[in-house]
């Protein structure tokens, strides 16, 4: 039998109720609800939104991490959670309470009164009304899905856009190319806000330039505004207001000197009170959970003594150059674990990883949301795969080597977030 809904969750099972598809991008739904809710949109503190394919998450991260330490208290919207659906709402520095979350989800649905509206836009307009009844000096609001037509585009121009890398995901909703899909996400530039963004192929950088020209907004491009380069001790950040000598990122790999520059430059672009110490505390105390995460406990123990452990939520073409960039750059062979959802190009991502790993494994955890067959994971990688079928089993069988070796589980956010659930009901903390 399956375990009681928690309250917060049986809310969120009756809101999937009131609208018969999961996504559908209009805002129409969504602003007849919030005028009825008094706009809490409007009343939201100074905002920077943040929009992309892969890096949403962790250039927040990154914002929240150095604004923090700047000594502001800090709202963050981000989506989709790992193990608790209370990882989508940060009030003020603190994930947000089951009683608060409760009373806002009541109200929303109350004043929704059963009108058709999708989850993820009673979500947003629960989080508005957190947001807009709790006092902080900054909101970070990340875009679900596309930008223009997303839920969280209903917010007045913000103090800062920022544009993460772009890449092919979600095309039945977004489109069948990388011009096409930028164009939907730099759907957030507004007159009156400034735009960020970071390393982009020229054709993105131009849909991306002329959408801030249409609505004469300006724009800092790395390369040509503001730059980022490795340095003995950490990285260099320049824009005009001078250069930043940081440390590391503490999310790892290469591709994270571009979030992290992406949220340096959104910050710089604002007037917010951010001494430069700060930027490098930031540097240092960012988390984001499944991104290139170590982990410890039960998993990682059925590996040899002297193994390592990581964790990532890749699942996408521009995730999986990321994961190559990262196997290429680390010492030693790599093996991987891989587990996705339906629908993702599971043929491209295993093109782009699979020369750079030592094997590859194929996983359909039990519970896993949407999870892609095993025997269509092996498929897609023209039969290099070997089934798991499961991460223990798939960890047994690399473990029965007696060998220390270094095993990344990827593919999925889903499957991330059930590898995380596990690891806290044993009690383990994520290294």
């Amino acid at each position: 039998m399956s375990p009681p809904l928690s309250r917060i969750d049986a809310r969120i099972e009756r809101l999937h109720h009131l609208y018969p598809r999961l996504i559908d991008l209009r805002l129409e739904r969504l602003e007849r609800l919030l005028a009825a809710l008094g706009h809490p949109e409007r009343r939201l503190p100074p905002c920077i939104h943040v929009a992309g394919t892969n890096g949403k998450g962790s250039v927040c991260a990154f914002v929240r991490a150095i604004a923090e330490a700047a000594g502001l208290r800090v709202h963050v919207y981000t989506s989709p959670h790992l193990v608790r659906f209370n990882e989508r709402i940060r009030l003020a520095g603190t994930l947000v309470s089951d009683d608060a979350l409760d009373a806002a989800l009541d109200e929303v649905e109350r004043v929704n009164d059963a009108a058709p509206i999708t989850v993820f836009e009673a979500i947003t307009a629960a989080a508005f009304v957190l947001f807009a009844s709790h006092p902080a000096d900054l909101a970070i609001i990340e875009v679900g899905l596309g930008g223009a037509f997303d839920a969280t585009n209903v917010i007045p121009p913000p103090l800062a856009c920022a544009i993460t890398s772009i890449s092919l995901d979600h095309r039945e909703f977004l489109g069948d190319s990388t011009t096409i899909i930028a164009r939907e996400k730099s759907g957030i530039i507004k007159p009156g806000t400034i735009a960020v963004t970071g390393a982009q192929p020229g054709e993105i950088l131009d849909v991306i330039a002329g959408t801030a020209a249409a609505s004469a907004v300006p724009l800092a491009a790395r390369g040509r505004d503001w730059d980022v380069n490795t340095t003995a001790t950490g990285f260099t950040f320049h824009n005009g207001a001078g250069t930043l000598d940081l440390p590391p990122p503490a999310l790892g790999g290469a591709h994270q000197l571009d979030n992290a520059g992406i949220a340096i430059a959104a910050l710089r672009a604002t007037s917010l009170p951010i001494p430069q110490s700060a930027y490098a505390t930031g540097m240092r105390t960012a988390t984001w959970p499944a991104r290139m995460q170590r982990l410890t406990g039960a998993l990682a123990d059925i590996l040899p003594r002297g193994s390592e452990l990581w964790l990532d939520g890749a699942h996408n073409p521009g995730g999986a150059e990321a994961i190559a960039a990262m196997l290429a750059a680390w010492d030693g062979p790599t093996d991987l674990i891989v587990g996705m959802k339906q629908a993702k190009d599971c043929a491209e991502f295993l093109r782009i990883v699979i020369p750079h790993a030592a094997s590859i494994h194929a996983v359909a955890e039990p519970g896993q949301h949407l999870a892609l067959p095993v025997e269509a994971i092996i498929d897609a990688s023209g039969g290099i795969a070997l089934p798991g079928p499961t991460v223990a089993e798939a960890l047994e069988t690399l473990a029965r080597a007696g060998i220390p070796r270094r095993v990344l589980i990827c593919g999925s956010l889903y499957l991330a977030g059930l590898i995380l659930a596990r690891q806290a009901e044993r009690e383990v903390e994520p290294a």
